[in-house]
């Protein structure tokens, strides 16, 4: 378990807003369910929340420096984050800070450019079950989750889902509609870790349900900077004698 891990919980913050359905779901916002949870959580010593109205997108240089890991919850204003922000994020995710990205952020910019493809996926929202299977029992995200994970009412995602092959495949869900979706992909760019995570639809509870909170929380376990020395790129002196030439 890493421990001393500064989390920072990132959300759009406009459903909860600007539509009455959402609001009474997440009287607080989807920040603060999710916050409440980690709050306290083993290895977990700071935690903050940020959201997209606030200067800098509440993601300052400061911010972001104090950041193991952050998530990250976006849908009706992916375009309305900053580019000095985008490029921010990115490159703490090149130099080690993890990124756990939640449901409709995976059209999110940081994501996109972080996985170089489009990200696209089909969906409904026809408020049915999904079940997600844990597909790699040995894995960290999948520790204290049964066979598999069941969501009562959800918004579909359905493949193809248009990101690159991840390096680890944990969750596989399918939905009552008849689709599959990879649910818990795994991504490792330059010395940082991405964990994307399908559930989250802003009209259902998601965000209160033990399982997916659990599984969130491994996520951030997982993706946390790991001390090793950094990658040495350039001209370099052998390390044997290769001789008078």
């Amino acid at each position: 378990m890493c421990e001393n891990i500064k989390v920072t919980v990132w959300n759009e913050y406009r459903h909860e807003k600007s539509d009455e359905r959402v609001g009474k779901v997440y009287p607080k916002g989807m920040h603060r369910a999710i916050a409440d949870y980690l709050d306290g959580q083993p290895g977990i010593v700071k935690l903050r929340t940020a959201t997209l109205d606030e200067p800098a997108h509440g993601l300052t240089d400061e911010v972001l420096a104090d950041t193991d890991v952050l998530t990250w919850w976006g849908h009706m204003a992916h375009h309305e984050v900053s580019d000095q922000v985008v490029e921010k994020v990115h490159a703490r995710v090149m130099e080690g800070m993890g990124l756990v990205v939640l449901h409709s952020g995976h059209m999110s910019r940081p994501f996109v450019k972080l996985m170089g493809t489009g990200c696209g996926l089909r969906w409904r929202e026809a408020a049915e079950k999904e079940r997600l299977w844990v597909v790699s029992p040995g894995h960290p995200i999948a520790e204290g989750i049964g066979d598999y994970i069941e969501i009562p009412h959800t918004e579909m995602y359905g493949e193809h889902f248009d990101i690159p092959a991840p390096d680890e495949l944990v969750l596989v869900s399918w939905f009552a509609g008849g689709e599959v979706f990879r649910s818990g992909c795994c991504f490792y760019r330059g010395m940082g870790k991405i964990f994307y995570f399908r559930p989250g639809h802003e009209t259902f509870p998601i965000y209160y349900q033990e399982e997916v909170l659990r599984v969130i929380y491994n996520g951030v376990q997982w993706a946390a900077p790991v001390a090793r020395p950094r990658p040495v790129s350039g001209n370099t002196e052998p390390l044997e004698d290769l001789g008078a030439k």
